[in-house]
């Protein structure tokens, strides 16, 4: 039987004996029902980036709210849906480009990290940057695509909305996979999207600027499960 989003543990157990051991000295790491936790539940943003950098392949980690967090891997559905949004803006705005899998430093005082699925900004608008994890001015818009994991609803449609906008991100795209949904989050006011309306899957989108093009997204319909 396929384990549940709730029992799906965030990583294997062999990879997390492997991170446990790269650990910065002062960071111990519990793993619990198949879940990552700091003991004493939080974790200074030097130890993170110390730790993020030294994960086993494959494991990305995230530092939302003060919180560590595993993100989770994507599906096929998932890739296809980033990989259907770049093409359109490659067609749509060729002088931008969606990054995927971008680190980027969030919040009020940069203090969050997250590994947003994708990023819009200029054609080579990283590469200036040093580090792996970026600085948020400069994006337009960063998009999110639902996974299924139990952490999902709390972390892209709550914590996230809160970092990006208080980080300045013009436009959060989060697609949702449970209801068929795409939610615009836009206009960052004091920490917060004053504009979320919701379309569903099959709608014509208007992306505000910074962004500035309609998504025809009746594609998006091949993606649903």
């Amino acid at each position: 039987m396929t384990p549940s989003t709730a029992q799906r543990p965030q990583m294997s157990a062999e990879d997390f004996e492997e991170l446990a051991r790269r650990a910065p000295e002062n960071v111990r790491l519990e793993f619990i029902n198949g879940r990552v936790y700091v003991k004493g539940d939080r974790i200074s943003v030097e130890d993170f980036e110390e730790l993020a950098h030294k994960a086993p392949e494959g494991v990305k980690l995230e530092l939302i709210d003060g919180k560590l967090e595993v993100k989770p891997l994507p599906d096929q559905r998932h890739r296809g849906i980033i990989v259907w949004l770049m093409r359109l803006f490659m067609q749509l705005r060729p002088e931008l480009a969606i990054y995927p899998e971008q680190q980027l430093k969030i919040g009020a005082y940069r203090k969050g990290h997250a590994c947003a699925d994708g990023a819009l900004a200029p054609f080579n608008h990283f590469i200036a940057q040093e580090g792996d994890w970026a600085d948020p001015d400069g994006v337009l818009m960063v998009v999110e695509v639902i996974s299924r994991d139990r952490d999902t609803d709390r972390r892209d449609r709550v914590d996230k909305v809160r970092g990006y906008a208080e980080a300045g991100i013009p436009v959060y795209l989060l697609i949702d996979r449970d209801d068929d949904t795409i939610v615009v989050h836009s206009d960052p006011k004091d920490g917060r999207y004053q504009q979320s309306p919701s379309y569903s899957w099959g709608a014509t989108v208007q992306l505000p600027p910074p962004v500035g093009i309609t998504l025809n997204t009746e594609d998006l319909k091949d993606y649903a499960d």
